[in-house]
């Protein structure tokens, strides 16, 4: 592996020496690229919006290591931080993105505008995108750091929205193909066949499967999905249409904490399938110990643990995350005239989820002091949404409305291994026959939104002024009540302005500046939220719970000649009604939750990104954002404790973030080196625990052959955590709490390296 990462710098520094050489003459000039994505252009800074807002094309993700996630794709745009333990950014335990400050629970989701949710793990009200679409048919990735687009079919969008675009289907007759292998066994297949008419009917349909080893420990993670887009013309009207299923299952990485970092190291995981004895050995400790709270159910195993093991809950027996869903959409836009155009689309998700876990807290019936337990979960979601839009000249009118329904079953079962030496279950396959459910919850969420905006065009200045509401309604219903929470519960504001303005100086240079005020519904759930608190605790509160409120003040100048394109943003956010969820018990036990509204948050930031095109085929691009997000209220909860909280920064609130990358891209090879720094993140709200800044770098290698096919043949190399950085990856996993370590960490990949063939016909 030092050659291959010799190999990359050498290689990188080879390319990146001409860039600064003087430009050539024009019959000099590199020729075009063979594959038109290759010279798409790859970051768009929003030229001419009222907000802060950037898009990643689809050529940027081609240059990433096949099947890694759009989000990993956006990590380099200004506020951005995104985690993940696994090297693809597809890991969705793992997985965390924020952005100003705000988490992935507090941001808005949408493809093709349909409601992703806020794409938690707990699968309360959406799915994650690397479920909802393979990444080759990602077209656009739009990032809006603000509170986003009115449009936005999201109630939670308290500080962003990603709204991520399909390609459109080919007009011409083609298959497209790739196939990926390297580390971590990691093999992966994608193809897609492609048949259409420029004037007529257009459709694609696509495969792609994915299985590969962890990094580290015991266990696999694998992907099955299929996706299928239809374009059609229907008169003046367009219809389309969009298909996906995806079947995902991943064995978890054990959960850390400093302390067991430090004494265990980051290669530490849990008990996997050739380790059952180990775990069946540590669990009766466990109970012998009291550690567990069990009946002991072998008194001779002693009440001493192997080393290393001094706990418990350094390690578990298996772990896993599994997710089958489907999503389906239907679309129309209809002209009226030159100027009335109607646009509707309804949609449906179902899906079936579990997350298991191998607890030593429950003993199986069968004589194991251990038993699986599960969080299960059922959407059967529906809805719709469509927009009136008036071409008034100087006015551009919209009119829209969202409505969904959403069926949410929550259930938390146990199953039994099979016997002390043999499990008899497999993490990666769907738990069947539990011996006890813990509880099991009917939700229903009804959602209605609306919003007016008019898009104002006076000479060089553009206006936006507009508004949204919604009513949300949660109902909880039991199926089995057991410790948590049932109830109605009610968030509405009819009214949330938008205000934006953006005025064009000439030769390239622009100003804007908005307003933004937004509300986020409750949700509906057992894991988190207010339906996560006991009875008792949801009835002393729900007559006084507000829902979270966030107004955004941003500004800025943007600068695109084509060649440069540059954009320097600031933003103040006031966050109101801060919703706190208070776990109490280590994760594995899953005991209700605490919840309160604890006043606000204070968001202060710079913003600046610059992308060059260099001469001779070599680009650069860098960001920087600095971000001063901090509580502006101390805490007392309901058991009296007080916490000095005013003042401290938001935990997974880094101060600074920065990235840098140089590209070179011919007709034949191409290649991108990439760094991406954040410094120190704190994990506790009294700010005495931390994860020091780290240093990543990535890089790409490729070549295109030119066979005479519609695209030529790609060879690439893919190099993620190039220097082997030894890092904490993801914190939060577990929640956050107050002060002292907490197992709420995972540790990033390691060096990884994959090489693709792609090939077009």
């Amino acid at each position: 592996m030092r050659c291959v990462t010799a190999l990359f710098v050498t290689t990188a520094m080879a390319v990146a020496a001409p860039a600064f050489a003087a430009e050539a003459p024009a019959d000099e000039a590199a020729p075009a690229p063979a594959d038109a994505s290759a010279g798409a252009e790859i970051v768009v800074f929003g030229a001419g919006q009222t907000r802060q807002v950037q898009e990643i094309s689809n050529a940027d993700l081609t240059l990433l290591a096949a099947g890694t996630s759009p989000l990993k794709a956006i990590e380099k745009l200004p506020s951005v931080n995104f985690q993940s333990a696994d090297p693809f950014g597809n890991y969705e335990w793992s997985t965390r993105i924020t952005i100003r400050g705000f988490n992935q629970n507090q941001l808005g989701f949408t493809l093709d505008g349909i409601p992703l949710g806020d794409m938690t793990y707990g699968n309360v009200n959406g799915l994650h995108i690397s479920r909802a679409i393979t990444s080759e048919n990602i077209g656009v990735t739009r990032v809006s750091q603000g509170s986003g687009s009115i449009d936005t079919q999201s109630t939670n969008n308290l500080g962003g929205t990603l709204e991520f675009e399909s390609i459109d289907p080919a007009r011409v007759l083609g298959v497209d193909g790739n196939v990926t292998y390297g580390s971590s066994n990691t093999v992966r297949v994608f193809g897609r066949v492609g048949l259409g008419t420029a004037d007529g009917l257009r459709a694609f349909a696509s495969v792609q499967y994915q299985n590969l080893d962890k990094w580290k420990g015991d266990g696999q993670q694998r992907t099955l999905m299929a996706n299928a887009k239809v374009v059609a013309p229907l008169g003046d009207a367009t219809v389309d249409a969009y298909l996906s299923y995806s079947d995902r299952a991943e064995q978890d990485y054990q959960d850390l904490s400093l302390g067991m970092i430090k004494r265990l190291g980051y290669d530490w995981d849990n008990f996997g399938p050739s380790q059952y004895a180990l775990a069946v050995q540590v669990a009766d400790i466990g109970a012998n110990r009291g550690d567990s709270g069990t009946t002991p159910l072998n008194p001779t195993a002693g009440t001493v643990y192997p080393a290393p093991i001094q706990t418990l809950d350094d390690a578990y027996y298996d772990a896993s995350g599994l997710r089958r869903d489907w999503l389906g959409a239907v679309g129309l836009t209809a002209p009226a005239g030159d100027k009335v155009t109607f646009k509707f689309k309804t949609y449906y998700h179902h899906n079936s989820g579990q997350g298991t876990w191998g607890t030593p807290y429950v003993n199986s019936p069968t004589g194991v002091p251990m038993a699986v337990r599960t969080t299960e979960y059922t959407i059967d979601r529906a809805g719709m949404f469509g927009s009136v839009n008036l071409d008034l000249g100087a006015n551009q009118v919209a009119i829209g409305a969202w409505y969904e329904n959403n069926n949410f079953e929550q259930a938390r079962r146990f199953y039994a291994y099979e016997s002390r030496t043999n499990p008899g279950r497999n993490h990666l396959d769907f738990m069947r026959n539990p011996f006890f459910t813990q509880w099991d919850i009917k939700y229903n969420t009804a959602t209605v939104q609306y919003y007016v905006e008019d898009q104002i065009t006076l000479g060089d200045a553009h206006i936006n002024l507009g508004w949204k509401g919604f009513q949300v309604n949660n109902n909880a219903n039991p199926l089995v009540l057991g410790d948590r929470t049932i109830g109605r519960l009610s968030a509405r504001d009819w009214f949330q302005p938008h205000v934006g303005v953006n005025y064009k100086f000439g030769r390239g240079l622009e100003a804007f500046a908005g307003f933004t005020s937004v509300t986020r519904a409750f949700v509906s759930s057992a894991t988190t939220g207010p339906f996560s608190s006991t009875q008792a605790g949801f009835d002393a509160i729900k007559g006084k719970l507000k829902p979270e409120q966030s107004d955004t003040y941003e500004g800025g100048l943007r600068y695109n000649t084509g060649v440069v394109n540059a954009v320097l943003a600031g933003y103040y956010v006031d966050f109101r009604n801060r919703l706190l969820t208070i776990p109490t018990s280590v994760g594995i036990v899953g005991a209700a939750n605490a919840l309160q509204n604890v006043g606000s948050v204070r968001a202060v930031g710079i913003e600046a990104a610059l992308d060059v095109k260099l001469p001779m085929g070599f680009g650069a691009f860098a960001s920087y954002s600095y971000n001063d997000t901090t509580y502006r209220d101390d805490i007392t909860d309901a058991k009296g404790n007080f916490y000095a909280t005013k003042g401290k920064t938001v935990v997974d609130a880094p101060k600074h973030l920065l990235r840098g990358e140089i590209s070179y891209d011919s007709d034949g090879f191409f290649g991108r080196l990439s760094a991406n720094y954040m410094s120190k993140r704190y994990f506790t709200y009294l700010n005495d625990q931390q994860v020091p800044g780290r240093t990543l770098i990535d890089a790409s290698l490729g070549y295109r052959f030119n066979v005479g096919w519609r695209k030529p043949v790609e060879l690439q190399v893919n190099a993620t955590n190039l220097f082997d950085k030894r890092y904490v990856a993801t914190i939060g996993s577990n929640g956050f709490g107050f002060s002292g370590d907490n197992q709420t960490l995972l540790a990033g990949a390691p060096r990884q390296v994959f090489v693709t063939l792609k090939t077009a016909f």
